[in-house]
């Protein structure tokens, strides 16, 4: 309501509408002022406090503000309302006149206690706040009642300058300024804990869409090798990556299966080697380490499927060690790592290269 009123034809609308001078100023004030700084103070006390102490602080906070809101409607009154013209800007032009000064002043510091005292609840609580999104929407709330205290200030500060024979209007950009930023990010603050989770749904669910895209190659390969990993036999290839339910089981059930394919795969993988290099080089890293894994496997796949025999076991491969294929400590990590294999597994089943060149073009760490 209040920014509707801001609207200068708005505002001119209701004045001629009505037959009263400056009554759009007094809605503006009202309720973009009062009104609102009343019913966001309300909002965050039950945020921050149990129903049964919010209850009694909302009560005496809604009692000041009805207080304030009367006492401006008097002033309001008192500067006089016939036989005046309309004033485009209210208090910036009625500014040296008391009865119209009194008014704003109350105005502004009604106005700018209530922000204050949202960006005190909003820093101290979300301190404390459990949930990430609660926590993000007290502090950006707290950030847009302070940046309305500016607002404030320019307001009062109008007293003083026509005082000084300035005029406020040469600085007028601070208020849409002030208000445009202080209002989007009180509102988007005040609103987050609804929407917030639900964004970092979709942003989870689009991130595991994309990690079962990209493990899809690897697993259909490992899957046409030992067919035995599937819980369940797969759809088509095209029905399968784009099937979307279920997204996060099913991405889990692929991280599984493609680790038994891979140990159903060791026999065929030989000996391997070492994290730390050979020969005096650098020890090699993660994504050195999947660009081994991955041409590997790519040839232990190939002679699979040429029926030969898997070479006879010796060093860590003799003594069980899992080096390059390790287990994650967690299922990040465990997919992190599958993704590096399955990244570098890609190239090779693109441009055929082997393990060598595919380590090549791995970049070196740091």
């Amino acid at each position: 309501m209040s920014f509707t009123l801001s609207t200068p034809v708005v505002s001119a609308g209701v004045d001629e509408y009505l037959g009263v001078p400056n009554l759009g100023a007094l809605g503006i004030h009202l309720s973009g002022g009062v009104t609102s700084s009343a019913a966001f103070l309300a909002a965050l006390v039950f945020w921050v406090y149990p129903a049964e102490q919010a209850w009694p602080k909302v009560r005496r906070r809604i009692t000041l503000f009805g207080l304030v809101a009367v006492t401006m409607f008097v002033l309001w009154y008192a500067a006089g309302t016939d036989g005046q013209e309309r004033s485009p800007h209210y208090l910036l032009q009625n500014a040296h006149r008391p009865v119209v000064a009194a008014y704003l002043l109350l105005y502004v510091t009604a106005f700018a206690a209530g922000m204050a005292e949202i960006a005190r609840l909003g820093r101290r609580y979300a301190k404390a706040a459990g949930r990430a999104w609660l926590r993000r929407g007290l502090y950006t709330t707290s950030v847009g009642a302070a940046i309305y205290i500016a607002y404030c200030v320019n307001r009062a500060w109008a007293v003083v300058a026509v005082q000084a024979g300035l005029d406020p209007l040469q600085w007028e950009l601070v208020t849409p300024m002030s208000n445009g930023i202080g209002i989007l990010l009180v509102a988007t603050g005040f609103t987050m804990p609804s929407w917030g989770p639900r964004l970092s749904a979709a942003r989870m669910w689009i991130a595991n869409w994309v990690a079962f895209q990209r493990l899809y190659p690897l697993w259909n390969d490992l899957y046409r090798a030992v067919p035995e990993i599937a819980l369940n036999p797969p759809a088509p290839s095209f029905v399968e990556r784009v099937r979307y339910g279920d997204l996060r089981f099913r991405l889990y059930r692929r991280v599984i299966e493609i680790r038994d394919g891979l140990l159903a795969m060791r026999p065929y993988m030989g000996a391997e080697p070492t994290a730390a290099g050979v020969r005096g080089e650098p020890p090699m890293s993660e994504a050195e380490r999947a660009a081994v894994e991955a041409a590997r496997l790519k040839k232990a796949l190939r002679a699979k499927a040429g029926d030969r025999p898997p070479p006879a076991p010796r060093g860590e491969a003799a003594a069980g060690g899992d080096t390059v294929s390790r287990i994650g400590e967690d299922y990040a990590g465990e997919l992190g790592w599958l993704l590096l294999v399955a990244k570098a597994y890609a190239r090779i089943r693109r441009d055929g290269a082997d393990e060598k060149e595919v380590r090549d073009e791995v970049p070196a760490a740091g």
